[in-house]
């Protein structure tokens, strides 16, 4: 990472609004009869419900999903003691954390005291505005007792994160750098380097875990924690040795791991050197390690090693922590946040460091692929799936050790809902991707030397979305996937230039020639394009022997339809193959067609277009409502060819689809406004409906309309998903991304189910 200024970093948080927070209206507030409702004498009925009630404040206020962040500015970062104030920026944007990684909504609260009773009776007076309490920045030892008296004194989530939230993500990587190493947690030695807040609940929390006392070194700035030592506090005493060890040098030999929570360079490579065999170096002091990560890894070969930097692998980081801790807390409204959900977060974070990481997340790091292994023991601060990972695992721990008052039952929908308050997937995807794990579909994968596309297919075949059968060369294939770490067991690899497919290269020569004999086509030629994934792969499709196919990573658009129109050919009832793009939207998902096939198509494409696109929208549970779009409004531009084909498609569409939701010549923004369009055209049968489906007059529109909204709105966009084949195959944009694969082919796996069913 490029170093920040002091000019940056001050103009970020000055801006154009200072600071890093604002509160949101939730409800409307434009009219006065909103304002009377939000204030007086609306308010009074809820007020009189929660005196009633006092638990209904969670079902009429805000307090359920906010969380104060409370600091009396005594330890702040590496900064140390600079007060209440000086800690603001810091506890506001730990704010922003929580609400951008889990949607909890804060208060930042900094008290100007340093008195534990004041602290504590301040923190206590203002709870019943919050949900929960997360302490920050507070100096040892008086952090250790703030956190123990207000969680005895408080029904209500809190959490020293300073202490816990470091104590939880180190656990969880330790747990995987111990299995790495094939090392168990109650046999092992570790030295602590520091005695502060987080030391003390690192160690505290590894012994819960099976690690034993007796195993702990533990050193503060003067030396290693001794018995014989009187001066020691009580969090110091409880880990301190009669071990003749008094330095770090002396502790670090034949220790199985260190964790540094000190300060920078106080660790050489010699002390390194002299660890037990497959040692783990935790050092966590920021900005700068105990050892650099350079010189850790230079020392020996069968180090793992992790640090509190971003810029190395295996980052420490809290925010893997705190936002889905509370997260799950908050949901089951629990009374603390106890050991067990410590726990049941620490095995979910190190469960989730084995599964195969998404691509955006591979993206964000600018990685190729992450798999776990030395360099990748804990999971990355902006991996989506932290959220219906770790909070459920809190939840459920909360549940089950008798803390949560609002138990979650239905765990599959509270995912969902984690998802949907995040945003992260959208209805109309988790809906298709429910449908395509009914059956399993067989998938042929056209272009399997690819990457992408074999990234693609573990993820399809992990999220149980189809079975990938991967067509190219097998040597390529095994070698790409094993220098990426791709896990393709499972999967049949078939290479079609090998000589034990020869029979089958041969029979479906035989068929494509037989199909195509009358039409120009020899029986050379077509035994030669059997040696042609696209060919070949169509005729997997065709004979039945896969269910559905995709291809276009690397394929020119017309190699992919020219081979599946001639061998699986269109459907009886259409003489025209189109292309359809769906357009994910904050306000839902809209249906463009044709973008990709018809150059000029008449009045009778239109037609049939319409109507296969229809029929597409439907299998994603969404009814058509169907504008047919041109430059010209229900005959403003009487004379125009382009318009009058629209007007006839349309006229058509009524008499014989008398059902169907259509209505055109219209432009586009009348089309998308209801209000104006009601106003303006009341008549038209799409009055008071939702427009959702865009027929375009011709192909230089609406592939124009998709790239523009994909590249100036932003819109995600899947497709092109084509209509009109008797069979499925689909078509990819060159170049596409592993979340463009996976999402054609879970459309491909809905298609072939739907195929499979028509035709029983």
């Amino acid at each position: 990472m490029a170093k920040i200024t002091k000019k940056e970093a001050l103009d970020y948080h000055l801006g154009n609004r200072p600071g890093k927070l604002e509160v949101v209206p939730t409800k409307a507030y434009t009219t006065q009869r909103d304002l009377s409702l939000a204030y007086s004498p609306g308010v009074a009925e809820p007020c009189l419900e929660i005196e009633k009630r006092p638990d209904d404040v969670y079902k009429y206020t805000a307090k359920g999903n906010l969380v104060a962040v409370i600091s009396n500015g005594t330890a702040v970062l590496g900064l140390g003691d600079i007060g209440a104030e000086a800690s603001k920026p810091v506890m506001e944007g730990k704010g922003l954390l929580f609400k951008i990684f889990s949607d909890i909504d804060v208060f930042d609260i900094e008290l100007n005291t340093k008195d534990v009773d004041k602290f504590v009776e301040t923190v206590k007076n203002i709870s019943p505005t919050f949900g929960g309490i997360n302490l920050e920045d507070i100096k040892a030892p008086e952090c250790f007792e703030i956190e123990r008296r207000l969680t005895q004194e408080l029904d209500m989530p809190i959490m020293h994160d300073d202490q816990h939230g470091t104590a939880i993500i180190s656990a969880a990587g330790l747990l995987n750098a111990l299995e790495l190493s094939n090392k168990k947690m109650e046999e092992v030695s570790i030295v602590i380097n520091g005695a502060g807040a987080a030391a003390v609940a690192c160690t505290r929390l590894l012994i819960s875990m099976g690690l034993k006392n007796e195993n702990v070194v533990m050193l503060d700035s003067k030396g290693v924690l001794r018995k014989d030592n009187k001066t020691l506090n009580a969090s110091k005493q409880e880990f301190a040795t009669n071990r003749d060890i008094h330095t770090l040098e002396d502790a670090m030999q034949n220790a199985d791991i260190f964790f540094g929570l000190s300060v920078a360079n106080v660790l050489t490579q010699d002390m390194v050197r002299s660890m037990a065999d497959n040692c783990i170096v935790f050092a966590m002091a920021n900005p700068n390690p105990e050892i650099s990560y350079e010189d850790a890894m230079e020392s020996r070969d069968d180090i793992i090693m992790a640090t509190g930097r971003s810029d190395y692998p295996n980052q420490v980081n809290n925010v893997l922590g705190f936002p889905f801790i509370f997260r799950g807390a908050l949901d089951v409204k629990a009374t603390a946040i106890n050991e067990e959900m410590k726990i049941a977060a620490v095995k979910a974070l190190a469960s989730l460091a084995k599964e195969n990481v998404p691509e955006d997340v591979n993206k964000a790091y600018n990685v190729i692929n992450l798999t776990f292994g030395k360099k990748y023991i804990i999971p990355k601060p902006l991996d989506h799936r932290l959220i219906t990972k770790v909070a459920p695992a809190v939840a459920k721990a909360a549940i089950a050790s008798g803390v949560a008052r609002k138990p979650i039952t239905d765990w599959d929908n509270y995912c969902l809902q984690l998802e949907k308050r995040m945003g992260y997937e959208n209805n109309l995807i988790r809906a298709i991707r429910a449908k395509a794990r009914q059956e399993r579909m067989r998938i042929v994968f056209a272009e399997s030397n690819n990457f992408k596309t074999l990234k693609a297919a573990q993820e399809v075949l992990s999220e149980n979305i189809a079975q990938p059968v991967l067509l190219g060369n097998r040597e390529i294939i095994m070698k790409t996937a094993n220098k990426f770490s791709l896990d393709i067991s499972g999967m049949e690899i078939i290479d079609i230039r090998s000589p034990h497919e020869r029979g089958r290269r041969e029979r479906y020569g035989e068929i494509y020639w037989k199909k195509r004999q009358r039409k120009g086509l020899t029986k050379i030629e077509a035994f030669e394009r059997m040696f042609e994934r696209n060919h070949f792969a169509a005729m997997m499709v065709e004979t039945g022997e896969v269910d559905a196919m995709i291809s276009g990573v690397s394929s020119k658009y017309r190699e992919i339809i020219t081979p599946a129109i001639r061998i699986v050919g269109t459907k009886k009832e259409t003489s025209i193959v189109s292309g359809m793009y769906i357009i994910m939207t904050k306000k839902g998902p809209y249906f463009f067609s044709d973008t990709t096939v018809n150059l000029n198509p008449t009045a009778d494409n239109l037609v049939s277009n319409a109507i296969l696109t229809a029929e597409e929208v439907r299998k994603f549970n969404v009814e058509p409502v169907i504008a047919m779009v041109s430059y010209s409004n229900f005959g403003s531009i009487s004379n125009s060819d382009g318009a009058k084909k629209v007007r006839e498609a349309v006229k058509r569409l009524h008499k014989e689809q008398p059902e169907m939701i259509v209505d055109g010549e219209i432009q586009v923004n009348f089309a998308l406004n209801k209000k104006l369009r009601n106003k303006l055209f009341p008549f038209s049968k799409l009055q008071d409906k939702e427009v959702n489906t865009l027929i375009f007059p011709n192909l230089s529109s609406g592939n124009i309309s998709y790239k523009l909204l994909q590249t100036l709105g932003g819109s995600e966009v899947i497709g092109p998903i084509l209509t009109g084949l008797k069979k499925p195959i689909h078509v990819l944009p060159i170049d596409c991304s592993v979340k463009e694969i996976v999402n054609m082919a879970t459309i491909a796996a809905v298609d072939a189910q739907n195929y499979k069913r028509n035709m029983n």
